[in-house]
């Protein structure tokens, strides 16, 4: 906050002539709320700095905002805007620093589309760049990068044994010839066809069945795992018929539910394999917990622009795992802030599920 509020001093001292200071002074304020994971600053303010900075020939600062809009977009996962914000840029006129920005930014858009090997050698290049820029967080921030490649990312659940998978592991598989039931952002894919199921009810039944296959599962373990339900009575039978007919019609080209003596059963119309790509650690507030173990604080207004959710639903969220210990807060109002240690061995932020639902 402090350093904030001397950027913003130093902006307002200088005159109307002065308008490459003053909008040098705005992007050094857009990095200090990227670094403090304030992710409500005006982006259009940027947007007229880096304008402002190319008109008067400032080339360096005017990439390094480009490069800070990317890297906003890249974190709220905005990857196709943070794609197109680098489309813009090439980098080898600029100082080793810009090109080692460049290079992570690539590299965070390739391994949140699943695309390890891209991911690798940008990190490579972003590696060379910073330490010939000598800038030691710089080479600290490459190599927190590269760890999550070396770090379990999901856990794959197939035949009643689970183990982790990296993120090249996880690329592989989503190419295969599996039919996986994919609870990181609950869909039924195969190699070609991703088929959303966004109903919890219809995901629930799907992961049942999919962790069972190729066995079925029986009409109570299902009502429980879908309904909640301690008890089955004819009630729930009933709805669980009703329920496993929309999943079968979901499904559609890709599997069916056929019935048994005890229950259902999952059939694949193609593949000759069925997984289930389960997150590395399972919470009830997984999506919160992922980005609040970053290492760095986060806002619960910030936490619910990047997860697309309420802020009071973030706040709810963050309530309950600080009561389990998870999370601790610092500061008040509007300046209270958000953290835990990353769970040591995992990836973080790479495979979430959907947004969370808002109230």
């Amino acid at each position: 906050m402090r350093a904030k509020a001397l950027v913003r001093s130093a902006a307002r001292a200088f005159g109307p002539k002065e308008a490459v200071a003053r909008a040098r002074c705005v992007v050094a304020e857009a990095e200090i709320a990227l670094v403090s994971r304030d992710l409500g600053w005006p982006a259009k303010a940027l947007d007229a700095a880096r304008a402002t900075l190319e008109e008067h020939g400032d080339r360096v600062n005017a990439a390094h905002a480009r490069y800070l809009e990317a890297r906003r977009l890249l974190l709220i996962g905005r990857l196709d805007e943070a794609e197109l914000t680098l489309a813009e840029l090439d980098p080898a006129p600029f100082p080793p620093a810009l090109k080692a920005a460049h290079a992570l930014v690539v590299a965070g858009i390739a391994m949140r589309r699943l695309r390890t090997k891209a991911a690798r050698a940008a990190l490579v290049q972003a590696g060379r760049a910073a330490r010939h820029a000598g800038i030691p967080a710089l080479t600290a921030e490459v190599e927190s990068a590269s760890l999550i490649l070396n770090s379990p990312a999901a856990r794959l659940i197939a035949r009643g044994e689970e183990r982790p998978l990296l993120l090249d592991e996880v690329e592989a598989l989503l190419a295969s010839k599996a039919l996986v039931v994919d609870a990181c952002r609950h869909a039924v894919r195969d190699a070609r066809t991703v088929v959303s199921l966004a109903r919890r009810l219809l995901f629930a039944l799907a992961r049942a069945l999919g962790e069972a296959w190729p066995a079925d599962v029986p009409r109570d373990t299902l009502i429980a795992r879908a309904f909640r339900a301690k008890h089955a009575d004819e009630s729930h039978r009933a709805r669980l018929r009703v329920e496993v007919g929309r999943l079968r019609a979901v499904l559609g080209t890709l599997a069916g539910v056929s019935a048994t003596k005890r229950g259902f059963a999952l059939v694949p119309h193609v593949a000759r394999e069925v997984v289930v790509l389960a997150r590395p650690v399972e919470e009830a507030h997984a999506a919160v917990l992922a980005f609040v173990a970053d290492g760095e604080s986060w806002s619960s207004s910030a936490l619910s622009v990047a997860l697309g959710a309420s802020q009071r639903t973030v706040q709810r969220a963050l309530d309950s795992l600080a009561a389990a210990g998870k999370v601790q807060s610092f500061g008040r109002g509007r300046a209270r802030r958000w953290m835990t240690p990353p769970v040591p061995g995992f990836a973080t932020t790479l495979l979430l599920p959907a947004p969370l639902p808002n109230d």
